[in-house]
């Protein structure tokens, strides 16, 4: 996924109410960005790191910037939590997830149930196979961790994936590390406990698949890169 516009620099000076960045750009005005990321963006929001904006000059839009890119660890990582599902159907598209090859039709945001959505629908040949994308930004000591906060909807999610297994489908849950330092991928048990034994519950006794993949991330573009080995 390359970036349609220059990419703007600045340093973060604060983030904060959840979906608010102030960040001072390189001609020393302090601009207020949108963070679209709901999580506690644990290691990534350190005042002072360097950052990348995106510019939006939409008269509808109350915040013209939109923090995409914070330096961590001396490595770039994502923060968009919008990007994941674009990168990953992007990769189903062009076979280079081999895990997901063979389907020849993808379908984004498809209902499951009454009151739920799953990222990803792909068809095939096979059958059909649900895609629940996860973006992950918390890396320590080269171990990738999710969630970096407790995650209701993240464990609904869970149990959706179960239940199209029981119905007969494929059904994947899919982490997204996006950034470069990380080796290998743990639920953050610590942080939300209940998160990491579902999962175990999901993958060793539901059905459900896990996959973890690593990407490249650069002011120009991200790119997904190479799988990570999952420890549960």
């Amino acid at each position: 996924m390359k970036f349609t516009a220059p990419l703007i620099p600045g340093i973060l000076l604060s983030r904060y109410k959840r979906f608010l960045a102030d960040v001072k750009l390189k001609d020393g005005n302090i601009v207020t960005a949108h963070c679209p990321n709901s999580g506690s963006m644990k290691s990534c929001n350190t005042p002072g790191s360097r950052v990348y904006l995106s510019y939006h000059d939409k008269p509808s839009r109350r915040l013209k910037y939109t923090w995409e890119l914070v330096e961590a660890n001396q490595t770039w990582v994502g923060i968009h939590t919008g990007h994941p599902n674009k990168l990953v159907a992007e990769a189903v598209k062009e076979n280079r997830i081999p895990e997901l090859g063979g389907y020849t039709r993808l379908k984004p945001e498809v209902k499951f149930g009454k009151h739920s959505r799953i990222d990803l629908l792909l068809e095939g040949p096979d059958g059909i196979c649900y895609v629940e994308i996860k973006n992950v930004t918390l890396v320590e000591n080269g171990q990738a961790r999710f969630p970096d906060a407790v995650t209701l909807r993240g464990q609904k999610h869970l149990k959706d994936l179960m239940k199209a297994v029981k119905l007969g489908h494929r059904a994947v849950i899919f982490f997204l590390v996006q950034r470069e330092d990380a080796i290998t991928f743990s639920p953050a048990e610590d942080i939300d406990p209940d998160y990491s034994q579902l999962l175990r519950e999901a993958v060793h006794h539901g059905g459900v698949e896990a996959l973890v993949y690593r990407t490249h991330v650069s002011p120009l573009e991200i790119v997904i890169q190479n799988p990570l080995p999952l420890r549960l």
